[in-house]
C-alpha cells in the first residue's frame, strides 16, 4: 500500500463505527467512511473535541453540524497551502491521501531535467495541479465545475503559484481530450481522478465502469514521444488495483513501453496504528525516458 504519511497539518486520529476522526490543522472533524466497518471503543476525550460532524442520512446524503468551526481555513503540505471549507456530501475540498501520488510524480518531474507538460483531468480543487507546478511542470487543469476551478485558483494563490504556468479550463474532460487530439497537442504526464458517476457542464453523463477504459485509450493519444508518467486514481470499489494495472498496461505499454504498478493508497491512523484504505491508484512510468 502507498501511504500518505508525510503530513504535519493533517492526521486521522481515530476510526470507529463507520466514522473517522480527523485533525485538519487546528480543527477536528468527524466524517463517515464506508471502509470503517469495525466497532472499536472510542476515547471520548478525543471524539468530544470535534469542531464539525457530518451526519449521514439513512435516506442518502446528510448534513453538517458545526461546533466553533470557521467558514474557511488553511492547511499546508510541504510548500503547498490549501483553503478548506466543509461543503456538500462530507467533503472539505482536499483528499489528503493523494499526497503519496503528489510526491511520486513530483520526483519524476524534478528528475527529468527537461520541460514537462502535465494534463490534470477531473482536477477538482487542484492538489495534483499545484504539486506538479511546484515541481516545475507546465500544467493544464481541466474540471467540469466552474466552482472547483475557482477554488483551485485560490489554492494556487495561497501556495505562491498564482503566476505559475497553469492553464485553467472549465470543460468536459472527454470532449477536451478529443479536441486536444485534433489540435495535435501532447503531454509528458497525464493525471486523472475520474468520479464514479458525474455530469459535464452540458449534462454529459460519465459512468466510470463503461467509460474509463475507452477514455484511457483516448488519452494515450495525447502522450508525447518521450512521456514521463500516467496516473489514474480510483475510489470505485469495483476497480481493484489489478484492474488498473491491466487497463493501463493494455492502453499504454504497446505504444510507449515502460512499467505499471498499482496499489491501494491509505492514511495512517494515530490511535490504532492501522492504515485506513482510501481507494487505489495505477501508475505508469517510462523506464527508458531520455535525460
Amino acid at each position: 500500500m502507498w501511504i500518505a504519511d508525510n503530513w504535519k497539518d493533517y492526521e486521522v486520529l481515530d476510526t470507529s463505527k463507520g466514522e473517522k476522526l480527523e485533525r485538519w490543522g487546528d480543527y477536528t472533524l468527524v466524517r463517515p467512511d464506508p471502509q470503517v466497518i469495525w466497532d472499536t471503543p472510542r476515547d471520548n476525550s478525543l471524539w468530544r473535541k470535534k469542531n464539525g460532524h457530518y451526519h449521514r442520512s439513512s435516506k442518502g446524503g446528510g448534513e453538517w453540524e458545526f461546533f466553533n468551526l470557521p467558514e474557511q481555513w488553511q492547511i499546508s503540505y510541504k510548500e503547498l497551502t490549501f483553503n478548506l471549507k466543509p461543503f456538500s456530501f462530507k467533503h472539505t475540498g482536499l483528499f489528503p491521501e493523494q499526497a503519496t501520488n503528489w510526491d511520486w510524480f513530483s520526483s519524476l518531474i524534478k528528475e527529468a531535467n527537461r520541460p514537462i507538460k502535465v494534463l490534470n483531468l477531473f482536477a477538482y480543487t487542484g492538489g495534483a495541479t499545484l504539486a506538479a507546478a511546484k515541481a516545475g511542470a507546465h500544467v493544464t487543469h481541466v474540471d467540469a465545475s466552474k466552482g472547483m476551478v475557482g477554488w483551485a485558483k485560490e489554492n494556487a494563490v495561497s501556495s505562491g503559484l498564482g503566476e505559475a504556468p497553469i492553464r485553467w479550463l472549465v470543460d468536459d474532460c472527454v470532449k477536451f481530450v478529443e479536441r486536444e487530439i485534433r489540435r495535435g497537442n501532447h503531454y509528458d504526464g497525464i493525471i486523472m481522478d475520474p468520479p464514479s458517476y458525474g455530469r459535464g457542464p452540458k449534462g454529459e453523463i460519465w459512468k466510470i465502469e463503461d467509460m474509463i477504459y475507452p477514455f484511457v485509450c483516448l488519452c494515450e493519444k495525447l502522450l508525447s514521444d518521450n512521456p514521463l508518467f500516467f496516473l489514474i486514481n480510483s475510489y470505485t470499489t469495483g476497480l481493484a488495483p489489478s484492474v488498473l494495472t491491466y487497463m493501463i498496461s493494455k492502453a499504454i505499454i504497446p505504444q510507449h513501453g515502460g512499467s505499471v504498478k498499482s496499489d491501494e493508497i491509505g492514511l495512517p491512523v494515530k490511535e490504532s496504528g492501522l492504515i485506513l484504505p482510501c481507494g487505489a491508484s495505477g501508475r505508469w512510468q517510462n523506464t527508458l525516458q531520455s535525460i
